[in-house]
């Protein structure tokens, strides 16, 4: 028998298809999918496990959605996702609410867990194997129609010491090519202008299936279809090959824009945390990057707060942003993860790591304000996402905005712009720390 199914997701991009994956599955067997929740027969909960930050979100939902069910306006509740797969009997055990339970390795049982909550009353629990589950799959995009994800691989190896990744989603696996290819032609096809290549680690792509660095070889073929952009999350610094710079020198549908993660720059926090860097390392590839690439603008996610890091640690970590003058930057507190190494070292009160991740983000303003203030006058092209009736003004991003990551361009235009067409803008001014201008 057919049900309606909603779907919420949270947490990553990655989170993200794995729910698009879903979706698309539950529709195949014969369920109407639903953007209503309020009178869907399930609705499942795609929740993100990474930090404890996360995990309360994810109960913050379920409790929402647990009300709705007990209003009579939604019948059952899937939680999927990596809290499930972290926390499954915690999850079972403290949330009665909750009518079953998918983890990252069974996520293409989302339509017969659907048919097991409804027509048998059974509580299931799928949790398959997360090294070997199915990566690829229809999907159903929720994103806008202008951009899409495009996810290259799954699993991290790794093995940073404060991260439960590849505790949740396994060791690092490329799709391989041919896949990804036949997939971005869809996406293309369906009008995609924007495709964000997406994984743990895009750089090691290829390197398991053959031992040799493949993504050069795979943006050059999506550079062959007919994207107008293409933007890369996230790259692990020492994976980054000359082939690679050259891929991204010379495509022009490549954005120079490159989201970078390096967590610190203290060697002995780097180290500690079983990063495979050095401070000299990253600053000698952060400038080779500039010269090669032009126009790059850099994007990291840095952590305060983590072991080893003083009062002189953090003094350097806060140097290093004014000396590298990143234009991008997530700051976080230091997360102590239980099951991670990093959790059993000492390390400062969450009270301190926040109030360094505040004063990080003090110097990371001043940054992004001072560039900014350098690109005034400069014509962009902007990919129009809409209207704002508040600030009675378009907006959209250029390269140097990702989406749902960064800020956004605001800008006048004369008559209306459709979403999703790209169009040239004038950068005249900043309005609470975000570019504004005029249609060229």
């Amino acid at each position: 028998m057919p049900y309606t199914v909603s779907f919420i997701s949270l947490g990553c991009a990655k989170n993200q298809v794995n729910c698009e994956q879903m979706m698309a599955a539950a529709a195949a067997a014969g369920h109407t999918v639903t953007a209503q929740i309020a009178g869907s027969d399930v609705v499942v909960v795609n929740t993100c496990g990474f930090l404890t930050s996360a995990c309360e979100e994810a109960i913050d939902n379920i409790l929402e959605m647990a009300e709705l069910k007990k209003a009579g306006l939604v019948k059952k509740i899937l939680v999927t996702g990596c809290m499930a797969q972290r926390y499954q009997k915690d999850v079972l055990a403290e949330l009665p609410e909750v009518d079953g339970i998918l983890g990252t390795g069974s996520y293409g049982d989302i339509a017969q867990a659907v048919e097991e909550v409804m027509e048998q009353d059974l509580r299931p629990c799928h949790l398959g194997n997360i090294n070997t589950c199915e990566q690829g799959g229809e999907r159903i995009l929720s994103t806008p129609p202008w951009y899409a994800y495009l996810r290259i691989a799954e699993g991290c190896d790794n093995h940073c010491a404060y991260c439960v990744i590849p505790s949740l989603r396994g060791k690092y696996r490329s799709r391989p090519m041919e896949e990804l290819l036949k997939e971005a032609e869809e996406l293309s096809a369906a009008g995609v202008k924007e495709l964000l290549v997406i994984a743990q680690d895009i750089t090691r792509y290829g390197t398991d299936l053959n031992g040799e660095h493949q993504l050069a070889a795979l943006l050059r073929e999506l550079c062959k279809l007919d994207f107008h952009w293409i933007r890369l999350h996230y790259l692990y610094p020492d994976e980054i090959t000359e082939d690679l710079i050259d891929a991204i020198a010379e495509e022009e549908k490549i954005l120079p824009y490159l989201d970078i993660p390096i967590q610190h720059c203290n060697d002995q926090i780097l180290k500690a945390m079983n990063r495979r860097d050095t401070k000299a390392e990253i600053l000698a590839l952060f400038a080779k990057l500039r010269e090669r690439i032009p126009g790059l603008v850099l994007r990291t996610s840095l952590i305060t707060g983590l072991p080893y890091e003083d009062e002189a640690a953090f003094e350097e970590l806060c140097e290093f942003l004014r000396e590298t003058r990143i234009e991008r930057a997530g700051v976080f507190p230091f997360s102590p993860e239980e099951g991670t190494r990093a959790a059993k070292m000492d390390h400062v009160s969450k009270e301190e790591a926040d109030r360094r991740a505040e004063l990080a983000v003090d110097v990371q303003s001043e940054i992004i304000d001072a560039y900014n203030e350098s690109i005034l006058g400069q014509r962009r092209e902007v990919l129009c996402e809409g209207f704002d009736p508040q600030a009675q003004m378009c907006f959209g991003r250029s390269y140097a905005e990702s989406p749902d990551i960064d800020g956004r361009i605001c800008f006048t235009a004369d008559g209306d712009v459709e979403p999703g067409t790209f169009v040239t803008v004038r950068l005249t001014g900043v309005m609470d720390g975000e570019l504004t201008g005029e249609l060229a």
